[in-house]
């Protein structure tokens, strides 16, 4: 039986999930004259008429509830249309989890790729308001891409917010014309030439999230951050703990921990939820668990400091 395979597209309406598919069936290396099957679950502002439908050997199904997703359904429209592919254009408020977890796919369809669309110039408003239905959107995605960047577009605020909520997922930035832009090393609020890299409490997120994506930038170099003792034993190890805090990730009551092994001699000493100053030489070693380098600290010192009085990470 030959496998169809199915992509998904995820995304708030006016996040430019139309736009992105056009433009993806519209490439004549994905087209290869394949026939696609396109679901679309919601209706915006851009449509598929009539001659993309032709010029790009598609073939639309429109549907306007979850429970329209049936398995019979699904095998009615791959029997009639026969596809190579199958492209969903999901609702940005259905509860992608459940789908997920209920709807039943034709024997021969195989889920391949979960990609989402965000308008960079509303995800601000959408994290501050709809964060649970954002998180929702995203979480399950490989690949993210960030549409209508421009000059003013703090790029390093919406990494660090997805990487919160989905830590393996790609990000791509793009330009209001679609071009693909990078995010600059420059953008940091710390001094990564300074003798002794301090991070300011309201940037812990912020590093964490570079120094595990990027460790090698940090390797040799001396940080001095603040955080809370999670572990003080650590298993096969006689003098390390953990360090860290908490991320909010969906809401104030779904949190991640973010935090980093540090080697200290003088470890036992530590009670964990203690708030610790910790000064220590970053070292890149590989990591098993992870399988990949990882950022571990070697305290050159440990000093018991006050909790703050929020102890939530935030990535503003």
């Amino acid at each position: 039986m030959r496998t169809v395979p199915v992509y998904l597209f995820t995304g708030f309406l006016e996040s430019g999930k139309t736009s992105f598919i056009r433009d993806t069936l519209r490439d004549p290396g994905f087209r290869e004259n394949d026939k696609t099957l396109l679901i679309v679950c919601e209706e915006g502002m851009e449509e598929y008429d009539e001659q993309f439908q032709h010029e790009t050997n598609t073939a639309i199904v429109s549907v306007d509830c979850m429970e329209d997703l049936t398995y019979d359904f699904l095998k009615t429209c791959h029997k009639v249309t026969k596809p190579d592919r199958v492209m969903i254009e999901f609702n940005g408020m259905w509860n992608l989890t459940n789908f997920l977890d209920t709807v039943e796919f034709p024997s021969s369809w195989l889920l391949v790729q979960i990609l989402s669309t965000v308008d960079a110039s509303t995800f601000e408003m959408y994290l501050t308001n709809m964060r649970s239905i954002l998180f929702e959107q995203l979480i399950h995605s490989e690949t993210i891409v960030f549409n209508r960047c421009d000059e003013n577009t703090d790029k390093l605020y919406l990494r660090n917010n997805i990487k919160a909520m989905n830590k393996g997922a790609q990000l791509i930035y793009e330009t209001v014309d679609g071009e693909i832009v990078d995010l600059g090393d420059d953008e940091m609020p710390f001094d990564m030439n300074a003798e002794v890299i301090e991070i300011q409490d309201d940037d812990y997120g912020l590093w964490y999230m570079d120094a595990t994506e990027h460790p090698e930038k940090y390797d040799g170099k001396t940080i001095e951050i603040k955080g809370k003792v999670i572990a003080n034993k650590i298993d096969g190890m006689k003098h390390a703990f953990i360090v860290g805090r908490y991320a909010m990730v969906c809401c104030a009551d779904d949190t991640s921990l973010i935090g980093l092994l540090v080697h200290y001699d003088d470890s036992n000493s530590l009670n964990v939820n203690d708030w610790v100053h910790v000064k220590a030489k970053v070292r890149v070693e590989f990591d098993e668990e992870y399988n990949g380098n990882v950022p571990i600290l070697y305290a050159e010192n440990v000093a018991l400091t006050d909790a703050l009085d929020d102890e939530l990470v935030y990535f503003n």
